[in-house]
């Protein structure tokens, strides 16, 4: 037992550390990339913080993730409830094959689309600079699809037969007897797809010039290329950047960490 705590223990400082690493540099007033200066002796501010949110502006920034990162989880939920749904319990011609195609999309790398992506939502669509722009693609989660689709495939298929019996659309089956009964499947949705939007650099860049419209990731970008070499420490400002970008995904991952390890257990027992 000693030995298993002793590895526990290593591991999770050696995960750990980074995040230490970047949060004590992030706090430093003189740039000190050593391993020493992980370590603080009295060299600490937040002027770092103040130094970049004056750069990119943190808020509007924040802002800017926040609805990005919001619009795509809720076309995710929406959009992965409803074809997961059909794909589950819907009885139609070329079910089958409509769930291989959606499986086949998950090996496409999405790099390999934002050319043609990029021509009919800027030129087509006229939405460059703006927040559909940069939701429109990620609006179909093909993996959340199939999280939803599993989910509904283990619920018994006598409640949906007795609701249509007393008359229930299918719509309304779907929101009052299967919603209810697939809430950890949401809530996975939500965790799972939250950390992809909000880290999200390459299709942001590409549809804003706008800096008072671009989200956080690309903000640093902006900010690294062009006026960190001015900053006083551009090494504690950066990590300054990443520690607010990180900050979100490690806040929600705590206070939802118990409901998150219990999903995914019960995903893998079932089924």
């Amino acid at each position: 037992m000693k030995v298993r705590f002793v590895a526990l223990l290593l591991g999770a400082f050696v995960f750990l550390f980074p995040f230490y690493y970047m949060l004590i540099g992030s706090l430093q007033a003189e740039p000190d990339p050593s391993v020493s200066g992980s370590i603080p002796t009295g060299n600490v501010t937040l002027h770092n913080y103040s130094e970049i949110n004056k750069a990119i502006n943190l808020g509007r920034s924040l802002v800017n993730s926040g609805i990005f990162t919001g619009g795509v989880i809720l076309g995710t939920l929406v959009f992965g409830v409803l074809a997961g749904y059909a794909l589950a319990r819907l009885q139609f011609r070329g079910r089958g094959l409509v769930f291989n195609l959606m499986l086949l999309i998950q090996v496409v790398p999405f790099q390999l689309l934002t050319i043609p992506l990029y021509v009919l939502i800027v030129r087509s669509y006229g939405l460059a600079d703006s927040y559909g722009g940069m939701i429109l693609p990620f609006l179909i989660n093909s993996t959340a699809v199939f999280v939803f689709r599993q989910y509904f495939l283990q619920l018994p298929a006598e409640l949906f037969d007795a609701a249509r019996i007393d008359g229930a659309s299918e719509l309304s089956i779907l929101w009052r007897i299967a919603v209810p009964l697939v809430k950890p499947a949401l809530l996975t949705g939500v965790l799972l797809t939250f950390i992809g939007p909000w880290n999200e650099f390459l299709w942001p860049f590409l549809i804003t010039k706008q800096q008072d419209l671009q989200p956080l990731a690309v903000s640093l970008s902006n900010y690294l290329t062009t006026v960190s070499a001015r900053a006083a420490n551009p090494f504690g400002a950066v990590l300054a950047g990443a520690c607010v970008l990180a900050a979100p995904a490690v806040a929600l991952f705590l206070i939802f960490q118990r409901r998150f390890i219990s999903t995914n257990i019960s995903s893998g027992v079932k089924g």
